[in-house]
């Protein structure tokens, strides 16, 4: 099917993939979560493929519990399955602003949001994303931990933000930097419509690279996490 969304990660070997998800991941999954997986899939097909998958939602949420992320950002929500991972793993009263110009999209995730009694910690902000973290930055907001996972081609702009908004040892994660593991193919292997992405995120992810800002650890899960602790 023309432009369709490959299978997210980069392991190779399926095999490998459902070994993974299948002995340490699905065994985890919160039952609510599960079940926005399936009805993302039920609703947007191929698109649910835009979710993270469910062993980086584990690691995600690891990795909330162990900085003791209170107040988070999310760029880029979808129907929200990495958003109720967050929800699930903050204290009660923790608190996430979410941002996203689908509002449809976002309220397939409320529902099951509100199942999980977390609702109360999700500030939703209808809006893009540069305009959003540009208000952010003039109130002054402070976070400690934020996950971008939107415009690819605007992660270098989200970047110079998230820096003014995340703290000083403080996380900023994006996702999908190896986009599809793309990133390492020659242009003429790669799919048409996914090609924008991928130039633009091998330019990002070389200018990470060498930010002396942050501490960089690029993980290979989903299809590419990279993690930017804010030194400054």
């Amino acid at each position: 099917m023309a432009n369709e969304i490959p299978s997210k990660g980069i392991l190779k070997s399926e095999a490998l993939k459902q070994y993974i998800l299948e002995t340490s991941a699905y065994p985890r999954e919160h039952e609510l979560l599960k079940e926005l997986r399936k009805a993302t899939v039920q609703k947007y097909g191929n698109l649910s493929e835009m979710e993270v998958p469910v062993d980086e939602g584990l690691f995600l949420s690891m990795l909330l519990k162990i900085t003791n992320a209170k107040n988070t950002l999310e760029l880029g929500v979808f129907t929200g399955y990495s958003l109720l991972t967050t929800a699930l793993a903050l204290p009660k009263d923790g608190l996430i602003t979410a941002i996203d110009i689908d509002k449809e999209a976002y309220e397939v995730g409320l529902e099951f949001m509100k199942k999980a009694g977390v609702d109360h910690k999700i500030n939703f902000i209808h809006s893009d994303g540069i305009t959003a973290l540009d208000q952010l930055v003039n109130d002054n907001q402070e976070f400690d931990f934020a996950f971008a996972d939107a415009d690819k081609s605007n992660y270098p702009n989200f970047h110079e933000r998230l820096l003014k908004l995340v703290k000083v040892g403080g996380i900023i994660a994006f996702d999908n930097t190896l986009w599809f593991g793309f990133v390492a193919e020659d242009e003429e292997r790669v799919p048409d419509h996914m090609r924008e992405y991928r130039e633009a995120l091998i330019e990002f992810n070389k200018k990470l690279a060498l930010d002396t800002r942050v501490e960089v650890s690029q993980i290979s899960i989903g299809d590419g996490v990279t993690l930017c602790r804010r030194l400054v």
